[in-house]
């Protein structure tokens, strides 16, 4: 396959794997994409995914690559806060929610963490769309269980302040019907006594 009809049959994905290329061409050798690698015309994103140099990345487009490189896993925690605007925007990477184990990349655009979860708790996403693909991305309510679910440290007044929550943005956002539900999946008191706390916390502040 030469480079031209490789970057037509792969022009409208965001990124791809050496698996969706033997799809269209069985025998296709990895030391192709060395090769245009070494040119500058795709780059690496972890081992055995790429995307083309001249793609535009947008935080969308970053969020469907998480979902890609490491499956399943979905957008929450700290970046899913971030872009409801329940947090200011400094967040660390994209973070996501996997079944897998707790991993950690750093690539060419940017870090990619994803942080463990029991298969129970897979669920509280949405499919979004962008430009006709789609990424999976956590709730509100979901992303701020799953943050409390591995941070137990924010437990009272003193660790709440730590989260900078927009108030505003909570009371808008957040359903407690909704979570109260979610939290019956934790099947954890402490939990629920710290989502609790968190609801006075924030009535008051």
């Amino acid at each position: 396959m030469q480079y031209i009809d490789f970057q037509n049959a792969f022009k409208n994905f965001t990124v791809f794997s050496l698996a969706d290329i033997r799809q269209v061409e069985p025998g296709f050798l990895r030391r192709r994409l060395n090769e245009w690698q070494e040119k500058g015309y795709i780059k690496k994103v972890i081992k055995g995914y790429y995307v083309f140099s001249s793609l535009g990345l947008d935080e969308k487009a970053l969020f469907e690559i998480a979902n890609r490189i490491y499956s399943p896993s979905y957008i929450s925690f700290e970046m899913a806060l971030a872009y409801y605007g329940l947090i200011p925007e400094s967040v660390y990477g994209i973070t996501s929610a996997s079944t897998r184990k707790t991993s950690h990349f750093v690539t060419p655009l940017g870090e990619f963490l994803y942080r463990t979860i029991r298969p129970k708790l897979y669920f509280g996403f949405d499919l979004l769309k962008n430009d006709g693909k789609r990424f999976l991305f956590a709730s509100p309510e979901k992303a701020f269980l799953d943050l409390l679910y591995i941070k137990t440290e924010f437990r009272d007044a003193a660790g709440f302040e730590g989260m900078r929550i927009n108030r505003e943005v909570f009371l808008k956002l957040m359903g407690r019907g909704k979570m109260n539900d979610y939290l019956g999946a934790y099947g954890q008191k402490s939990l629920k006594s710290r989502v609790d706390n968190f609801w006075e916390y924030i009535a008051h502040v």
